[in-house]
């Protein structure tokens, strides 16, 4: 139908790794397309809920300004003590938060675990873990000094404000962003919390290298405030040049430390 997307790679998958980019291919919507000035002055006074679901409707609709669709490349490695070998790997992540709008009139917009997965499933991603929003930062080229907010912090007014200042900070600085949210992150803890239906949050990277928000489980998944960002990583990692899915990699007991550095590697997705 043509009314859903349709995600695949500009090359084949073999072609990707040499590559330092590869770009989701996304079906823009026709017409005249709402922006982020108007989608956050549209959500003003609605609840968490109503804002997840517009914010779904215009991503899924293809609304995402097209330079988040050019993913970056982030690379990793590890010793396998076993042999001794080193075990290298890459995989791609997007540019900077999920967003809603044009190139020319944009805003980023914090999500909940619900409504991100939903975006990640449909466009063959899925959301990183602490280990990986480390990486990511570690090898970001555009790295800015975090900017907390202390009042209505889960308010639309407030996200827009943040989005504002960031753009503020950035001054049209281009290529992989860090240090400009806390992250919404896979973790074995989720599934082990003592209740259900939490979230994980992480990052928020200071100049230093220092998050800011250390692996944080203790909000109810439909918390979600103006410093949480969603990044999609998209699912095939290749290992030693080898394509393979996320889950495999994660659930490989050497293989996982290459994406993740808890005890238990295995929370692939949110519900």
């Amino acid at each position: 139908m043509k009314s859903f997307l349709f995600v695949f790679l500009l090359a084949s998958l073999s072609l990707c790794q040499g590559q330092q980019h590869f770009r989701l291919h996304i079906t823009p919507p026709a017409g005249q397309r709402m922006g982020g000035n108007e989608f956050f002055k549209t959500v003003v006074a609605w609840k968490w809920k109503e804002r997840d679901s517009l914010a779904v409707k215009e991503i899924l609709s293809g609304n995402i300004p097209s330079f988040l669709l050019k993913f970056s490349r982030i690379n990793v490695s590890i010793l396998d003590s076993a042999s001794g070998k080193m075990i290298t790997a890459h995989y791609f992540v997007a540019p900077d938060y999920l967003s809603i709008g044009s190139d020319h009139d944009w805003a980023r917009v914090p999500l909940t675990p619900m409504a991100a997965q939903k975006i990640a499933d449909r466009f063959g991603c899925f959301l990183p873990t602490r280990k990986m929003v480390d990486d990511i930062y570690r090898q970001a080229v555009v790295k800015l000094e975090p900017v907390p907010m202390y009042a209505f912090r889960d308010s639309s007014i407030t996200m827009w404000q943040h989005h504002l200042i960031i753009e503020g900070q950035r001054l049209q600085q281009k290529g992989l962003i860090a240090g400009i949210k806390k992250d919404v992150v896979l973790s074995g803890g989720v599934s082990r919390y003592p209740k259900p239906g939490h979230e994980a949050i992480y990052g928020w990277h200071k100049l230093d290298g220092k998050a800011i928000q250390p692996l944080y489980i203790g909000h109810i998944n439909w918390w979600v405030d103006y410093s949480h960002g969603i990044r999609l990583v998209y699912h095939t990692i290749w290992v030693n040049g080898k394509a393979m899915d996320y889950t495999a990699v994660l659930s490989d007991p050497i293989l996982k430390r290459l994406l993740c550095d808890e005890e238990f590697c295995d929370f692939f997705r949110y519900e």
